[in-house]
Order: structure tokens, then sequence, then C-alpha cells
């Protein structure tokens, strides 16, 4: 039986002793066998909605922070991206490069990650048709020596595709089941159960969001079937500088990521 992937940490870096605590408090993740864990944080937040917002702490700092974190834990990293340039950086910290969704159809970006040694991870843009990340994901296919979307290949390749929601009207975002499903035959799926009830803008020059709705969104991809799953978590949400209203408080991680398992676990045996 494949592990279940699991990305999870705090959405941008805060601080060394936050980025510290997270990270021993997702301990028995990365010690689960059962699942293939990457810890998660952004060195920079380049899409905050306004110029006042925190973004991190840039770069250099941040991929120096994420070092540190995999050599004292053993982790392995995933951070996202913003500039093509930055990516031959990134690769020498990261595991996983993410596209981020309002950049999934930049051709360059693409390139230039999957140049790199690291697994390529798009996020689908929340105005993406699921069917049409089939072409985000052949750019990256193409690239490493493929020639098809398909998701034997993707997975050959190392190209994942991310689920966060779609814009239903404004300041809200919507779960499609069937995307989960559409995306599947061409790359394996993640499944962002934080940034799925994420909502744009609605807090004033600012994202809000309403993390109830998370394990219930996560059990029903569980239950369509995914390769994984992305949860941003912090120690306490209401104090996150990024994010905050969506994630899961860290205590609460742990007993979801064991729920969705048997979930994932009782759906392979029956689909056998």
């Amino acid at each position: 039986m494949e592990r279940m992937i699991i990305m999870s940490g705090p959405c941008v870096i805060e601080s060394v002793e936050g980025l510290n605590a997270v990270a021993e408090a997702l301990k028995p993740l990365a010690e689960n066998p059962q699942i293939d864990f990457y810890f998660k944080a952004s060195f920079d937040k380049a899409n905050r909605t306004s110029l006042e917002s925190y973004r991190g702490p840039g770069l250099e700092k941040g991929l120096a922070m994420l070092e540190e974190i995999k050599t004292k834990f053993g982790y392995k990293i995933l951070t996202d991206i913003h500039e093509s340039y930055q990516a031959e950086a990134i690769a020498e910290v990261a595991d996983i490069i993410q596209i981020p969704a309002f950049l999934c159809r930049q051709t360059d970006l693409i390139v230039a990650v999957a140049k790199t040694d690291c697994i390529v991870n798009i996020k689908k843009g929340q105005f993406m048709n699921p069917a049409d990340m089939q072409h985000s994901v052949l750019k990256a296919i193409k690239t490493r020596g493929g020639s098809q979307a398909t998701y034997e290949q993707a997975k050959e390749y190392g190209i994942w595709l991310t689920e966060r929601g779609s814009s239903f009207g404004y300041g809200n975002l919507v779960v499609d089941m069937r995307s989960l499903v559409i995306m599947r035959t061409f790359a394996p799926v993640i499944f962002d159960a934080t940034h799925s009830v994420q909502m744009p803008g609605a807090a004033g020059g600012k994202s809000g969001g309403d993390s109830s709705f998370v394990p219930y969104l996560a059990r029903a991809a569980a239950a369509v079937g995914v390769d994984g799953f992305f949860m941003e978590t912090h120690l306490n949400p209401k104090e996150a500088l990024s994010d905050g209203p969506n994630m899961v408080q860290t205590n609460a991680l742990l007993p979801l990521i064991d729920e969705l398992q048997k979930i994932t676990n009782l759906t392979q045996k029956e689909c056998k």
C-alpha cells in the first residue's frame, strides 16, 4: 500500500522559535511508517492582499532557517517559489518546490522548477478548470524528458498537483470533488484542506476563512481518493501572521490525519 503524503507546517516562517516548536510537534507524522512527510513553510508570501501584511524573512534567511530544520529533525522540506531565478537556491534545501495557485500557468516558472531535482508541486489555480491543469503538468513532464500527461508519467517524473478550491463568487471558495478524480487521471493529487476553507479578501485587507470545515472536506477527499493532504498548522492560529483563520491547531492535526488514514485504507480495500 502506498504511503499517504502529508505536507504540513506553518503558512509562513514567523521566527526560529515558532518554526522549531511546530517542527517538534509534528514528529509523530515523520515517524509514522505509513506517512511520507514533508515539512512546509514559506520564506516569502509574495501574494498577500495588503502591502502592509507580513511576508516572511525572505529567500536567503528563510532558506537558512529551513535548512536548520532539515538538519535538526531530518525532515524533507517543501516551500514556495515566486520567481524563476529562485529555483536553484531553493533546490539546495527543499525536496519539493511548490508553484503557487496564482502562478500555475507561468511557463518559465514551471520549467525552471522542473529543471531542478526537486518534486514539482503545482497548486491548481482557483480560476482553473481542473482538466486544463494537464497542460501545466505536461510543461514539467516534457522539461524532464517525458511525453504525456498521465498519472504514471507524472509520478515517475515527480510532478504533483494540489487542489485548493475554486472561486465561488467574491470572497469565497468551493471544492468540487470531481476535480480530484479528473486531475488524478494525469497526476498524483494532493488535497489542500486548509486553503480550501479560505475566504479571499474577506477580512478587511487580508484573507479570512473558517477552519471548522477542514475536517469535513478532508474526510470527503479521503473518501473520493487522493494521494495525500496539505494542511497548514500553527500552535495558536489566532496569533498566526498569515492565514490563521484557515489553519488547523497543531494538537488537532494528528488525530485528524489518523482518521484520514483509516478512511483511505477502507476506501482502498473496497476498490480492490
